[in-house]
């Protein structure tokens, strides 16, 4: 990707609008635009993050027998009728339709999910059965705030799992479980994120959020000081805390510490609570009905970009974890000519990584300052930074700087530290 080339901008001043780290440094770096209140548009370079965190997200749900698939964005209102929650929703986007009928616009999937799922799924050797997707929701959210943390419109992934009984749903539960500490650790983040114990409502005595802490963080959680000490990550939310009352569901432990956090998943063991209403039932190997019970797995994706971007930061910008950058190296070359040695260099550098298959900026820009290139480079955020000028050629040499590092070092030109460093 050569930085002339893309057609967003980069900014050095403070987003005016911006209310939080993640609006305003994703605004800056030029990762996405703001559309409106709660709603934004992705740029090249938030894109691939996007991108980048869907693959981690896809491949792990794949791993436990998740079959993709994408349901529509739009349901009739007869389906929202059927479970109780066209008018209990206060969030749902309610829409006219031509022929004076209404449709929801869904910010979750179960009142679509269970209609599809009931025409092919028969018989009790249909299960288990699980399918996901990864689509954009909608929430009439009536004070969207935080960047992309909590807005009208945003992308999220969500795994539905039906089963026989209840024991079946529970032995899915927990390999989900595991499959969201693998996605957590896969995105740098799983020192960070804590599953955190909620009301499971009507449907369970528990449900499980994973919240991430973050001294920015919108949620207030209580960390299990015994969990912690045997090297566990438990806590609970504040809807169920009652300070000097409280029991660690795992430890049975007595002391919490509050620590401010983000979601950036959920899941519920759902019961019967969806699948009843729709009459979604089939007959067990004796014969007899059975209604099934279902689990449902969510991720935000677009809330997880907002989460690493306020994670991973410092004053001088972004510092992404590798797995989900936009790229690998940012090149910057010290020239003002393309004849120039180190214009030539640093190109030839950035055609050989891209051709080996690693992912690069190049900052090929002539009319711009060597300052205004770094500053640029820190607030984009790319793992690791490679400067070419005619000092360090002279050696033989280019500077490589990681993101996350103090101080730069430097390497042979031939690019072969380089390589083996990113591998």
């Amino acid at each position: 990707m050569r930085f002339s080339h893309l057609f967003t901008k980069t900014s050095k001043d403070a987003q005016s609008d911006a209310a939080s780290i993640n609006a305003d440094l994703l605004g800056r770096g030029g990762y996405v635009s703001k559309t409106m209140a709660g709603v934004y548009s992705y740029l090249p370079l938030g894109l691939k993050v996007l991108k980048n965190i869907e693959a981690i997200v896809r491949e792990e749900m794949d791993r436990i027998g998740g079959q993709e698939i994408l349901m529509s964005a739009l349901a009739p209102k007869e389906n929202w009728m059927h479970t109780g929650r066209w008018n209990t929703v206060d969030v749902l986007f309610r829409l006219p339709a031509s022929e004076g009928s209404e449709y929801a616009l869904n910010p979750t999937h179960e009142e679509v999910v269970v209609p599809l799922v009931q025409r092919f799924v028969n018989s009790y050797k249909d299960l288990p059965f699980s399918c996901y997707q990864i689509q954009t929701k909608f929430r009439n959210e009536p004070r969207a705030k935080s960047g992309v943390l909590r807005g009208r419109e945003f992308i999220m992934k969500d795994l539905y799992s039906f089963h026989l009984n209840q024991q079946d749903l529970e032995e899915y539960y927990a390999v989900a479980q595991g499959a969201y500490d693998k996605i957590w650790e896969r995105l740098s983040l799983g020192e960070r994120t804590y599953m955190t114990y909620a009301s499971g409502g009507s449907f369970s005595k528990y449900s499980h959020e994973y919240q991430v802490l973050l001294p920015t963080g919108e949620d207030t959680i209580y960390v299990s000081v015994k969990a912690e000490k045997e090297g566990n990550r438990i806590a609970v939310n504040k809807e169920i805390f009652e300070e000097g009352k409280t029991i660690c569901p795992v430890t049975g432990g007595t002391e919490f510490r509050p620590e401010k956090a983000s979601e950036a998943g959920n899941i519920f063991q759902l019961g019967t609570k969806f699948s009843a209403p729709f009459k979604l039932a089939v007959p067990d190997a004796k014969g007899e009905l059975q209604t099934l019970v279902m689990g449902c797995y969510g991720i935000g994706i677009s809330r997880l970009m907002g989460i690493l971007a306020e994670a991973f930061s410092d004053e001088k910008g972004l510092m992404w974890p590798a797995a989900v950058a936009p790229a690998q190296v940012h090149i910057v070359p010290i020239a003002k000519a393309v004849d120039e040695e180190a214009y030539a260099k640093a190109c030839a550098l950035y055609e050989a990584l891209t051709e080996d298959g690693i992912e690069c900026i190049i900052d090929d820009r002539l009319d711009v300052s060597v300052g205004v290139k770094l500053a640029d480079a820190d607030l984009i955020g790319i793992p690791m930074r490679v400067i070419v000028s005619p000092k360090t050629l002279k050696e033989g040499q280019m500077e490589v700087k990681k993101r996350s590092a103090k101080e730069a070092t430097m390497m042979p030109y031939d690019g072969k530290a380089l390589r083996k460093e990113l591998c």
